[in-house]
Formats: structure tokens, sequence, C-alpha cells
């Protein structure tokens, strides 16, 4: 088992800039792609990011490509990401997500809380 915790959410105007954290428990986060999700209030919860285990594959949703950078440190178990550019509509609940596979194949088996960001125009 896995547990995910959030951090690094708040308020920030637009055109301005985030890092999300997420600490995993145990000592198998090193070998799990990981995943950043996000869900706005009355919608799905979609896409943002992936990262693979050893951070050497990413892959991004289009509406945040450019704009998003996900990254790794295996060594103190945390998944990041950078958020730069904020549009009020990337406003959201952000969780994060690891698969119990080394590289990505969108089949996430453990979810953190999630943490809110709110972006102001």
């Amino acid at each position: 088992q896995v547990q995910l915790v959030e951090s690094g959410g708040g308020l920030v105007q637009a055109g301005g800039s985030l890092r999300l954290s997420c600490t995993a428990s145990g000592r198998t986060f090193v070998t799990y792609a990981m995943g950043w999700f996000r869900q706005a209030p009355g919608k799905e919860r979609e896409f943002v990011a992936a990262i693979s285990y050893s951070g050497g594959t990413t892959y991004y949703a289009d509406s945040v490509k450019g704009r998003f950078t996900i990254s790794r440190d295996n060594a103190n178990n945390t998944v990041y990401l950078q958020m730069n550019s904020l549009k009020p509509e990337d406003t959201a609940v952000y969780s994060c997500a690891a698969e119990r596979r080394r590289t990505i194949s969108y089949n996430f088996d453990f979810w953190g809380q999630g943490t809110q960001v709110t972006v102001s125009s």
C-alpha cells in the first residue's frame, strides 16, 4: 500500500506560479510511475501530467503543455508539478496518483486526497 500526500496548493493571481508536491510512503516509490490529475467543480477528473519511474518519460495534457512541468525526486519519494502562467481555468483540486509499473500506462492504483488550486482573474 502506498499513501500519497499532496501540498503546495493555494490562491494565486492569473499569470502566477505554484509548485505542488506529492510525497509517497514506502520504499517502492522508485519503481512507480506517477501522475497528476485535476477536478474542477461540476467537471470530471482530467489527466494533467505523468512521469515514468526514472523521470525519463513525461506526458502532458494539451491544455498545460508548455506551462506545467512534472518532475520527481526518488531519493525523497516526491513528485512535483511546477505550474507557470496559471489561468483561471486551471482552478481545481489537484491530486497525485501512483501506478505499480515503471512505465506510464494510465492505470493508476493509488490516489492522494488532493490540494486546492485557485487562480483569480
